[in-house]
């Protein structure tokens, strides 16, 4: 049983797979062993991803733990897996319509047993290692960009540059953007730079009762990356960058699925027939 759905997982690869620069065998005596196909590898990067296992595990006799490594790291030097989750995001955008008048963003600490650069003590694991994602999504949860850090960075400065990864809309963004926070970020330092950035901020109160509003939005995006891709949930990759590679194709999967069943919904609703008068 494969770890994503056909339907999910084939119009991700061909985008991907257009994104693979040639590889040129230069050897001299053009000896190099028959090189492993990349659609190999990447299923075995998406088992990795979703299952959470060592590349030892996934590896078999079509392909090797060390090429598994190595095509990854091509492919992250080629900024492959960042142009994939751009190329989704645009395809939502034009099909659906990403709601960027309304965003949110807050942090979700998850578990880094292997330590790394993304790694620290965990305020809410009796300070075991972990590595906290800050994430930016839009006004019905998409993932727009996150942020990897220690767990024991503080939420609020780590805002400024979550919120900078609204730079790949480039001019397209709404001329009115209101942020939703919770209240680990009501501070007036917050208030200042989103001020500065030109935003409305809606953020939630210390000391009362939580206020929820909006932000129910990006509990659920969290939801989405903790439950559906356990190298996520447990990360043991040490790289920050790596780290990153594997966000990118978590979204990449997550807008997918969301488009397709905008898609679904939309044409579900289109078919049914008229009610007679």
């Amino acid at each position: 049983m494969p770890a994503v759905p056909s339907c999910i997982i084939e119009p991700i690869w061909d985008q991907f797979c257009a994104l693979i620069p040639p590889v040129v065998d230069d050897h001299p005596l053009g000896c190099h062993r028959p090189r492993i196909d990349d659609r190999v590898v990447f299923d075995k990067l998406v088992q990795v991803l979703v299952l959470g296992a060592a590349y030892d595990k996934i590896a078999d006799s079509t392909c090797s733990a060390t090429t598994i490594r190595n095509r990854r790291d091509e492919w992250i030097e080629a900024d492959i897996f960042t142009a994939l989750e751009q190329l989704c995001l645009t395809a939502y955008d034009r099909i659906v319509g990403l709601q960027l008048s309304d965003l949110v963003v807050d942090g979700c600490i998850t578990k880094a047993p292997c330590g790394g650069e993304a790694a620290g003590r965990s305020p809410v694991d009796r300070g075991k290692q972990g590595t906290k994602r800050s994430l930016l999504v839009d006004g019905n949860g998409i993932p727009l960009g996150t942020v990897v850090a220690a767990a024991n960075r503080h939420d609020s400065p780590l805002l400024r540059s979550t919120l900078e990864r609204l730079c790949r809309f480039g001019f397209e963004l709404p001329q009115r953007i209101t942020v939703h926070l919770d209240a680990g970020y009501d501070s007036q330092n917050t208030r200042r730079l989103l001020a500065e950035l030109g935003c409305t901020a809606v953020i939630s109160a210390k000391g009362f009762p939580l206020q929820a509003g909006a932000r129910w939005v990006i509990e659920r995006t969290n939801s989405w990356h903790n439950r559906g891709f356990k190298k996520l949930a447990i990360c043991t990759e040490k790289r920050t960058r790596v780290i990153e590679a594997f966000i990118a194709l978590a979204n990449a999967v997550i807008i997918t699925r969301r488009l397709l069943r905008e898609a679904w919904t939309r044409h579900r609703w289109d078919t049914r027939p008229a009610r007679r008068p």
